[in-house]
């Protein structure tokens, strides 16, 4: 959220501003680049959490909570509508033809899913009115996610959490400090190291080179799917 907010302070969501804005963010504005690079594999570790957290969820039986399993579910889905709204913004290649792929995928739905795309969409291709309601949503779905972050975690105080074993531990439970924070704080401190390492040295690892070029409606890139 933090550099997201650095980030959208020079962002221009215009097809003819956009790709050039996060340029400029790269060559001219101070740390402008670790900003963005924050931003990008930030995403990408938030995702991997997620799915750590998903998958522990499933080995320890958690989704007999199904109150918080539901919102977390919900969690899941509304972080990648915010993650592929936000990786359209660039304006790269990709990011044109990926936002083409996901949102016609809407036209599959009977009758009215042609008339669904083009409200979406803002006209009849993806335009700046498509880049603009996308950036707002981009921004403010965040926000929306803290409450169901809250409600996640509320819930989850009611019922307790899974255990591996499976059973009922609440006559057994530990002071979280210190040894449940010792633990946290230093699996933070490793994935810290990894996640500073990877923004200094190699911010385009996970980048795909079609999004270094400026979105061409005439030039599909050949990998996409």
């Amino acid at each position: 959220v933090v550099s997201g907010f650095f980030l959208s302070s020079f962002y221009l969501p215009s097809v003819y501003f956009s790709f050039d804005s996060v340029d400029c963010f790269y060559r001219e504005v101070l740390f402008g680049s670790f900003f963005r690079s924050v931003h990008s594999i930030g995403a990408s570790f938030f995702f991997l959490f997620i799915y750590f957290h998903l998958f522990r969820g499933l080995y320890f039986s958690s989704y007999s909570y199904v109150s918080t399993w539901l919102v977390g579910c919900l969690i899941l889905v509304l972080s990648m509508a915010i993650a592929f709204l936000g990786y359209v913004l660039p304006w790269g290649n990709m990011s044109l033809w990926g936002a083409t792929v996901i949102t016609s995928l809407l036209s599959a739905i009977p009758y009215f899913g042609s008339s669904l795309v083009e409200w979406l969409w803002g006209g009849f291709s993806i335009s700046s009115p498509t880049l603009s309601r996308f950036f707002v949503l981009h921004f403010f779905l965040p926000f929306i996610l803290a409450i169901f972050v809250f409600s996640h975690i509320l819930f989850l105080h009611v019922s307790g959490s899974g255990n591996p074993l499976g059973i009922n531990s609440k006559g057994r439970s530990l002071m979280f400090t210190p040894y449940f924070l010792i633990n946290d704080l230093l699996g933070f401190v490793v994935c810290f190291i990894i996640f500073l390492y990877l923004v200094v040295y190699v911010p385009f690892f996970q980048f795909d080179s079609s999004n270094f070029d400026e979105a061409n409606f005439l030039s599909t890139p050949l990998h996409i799917k």
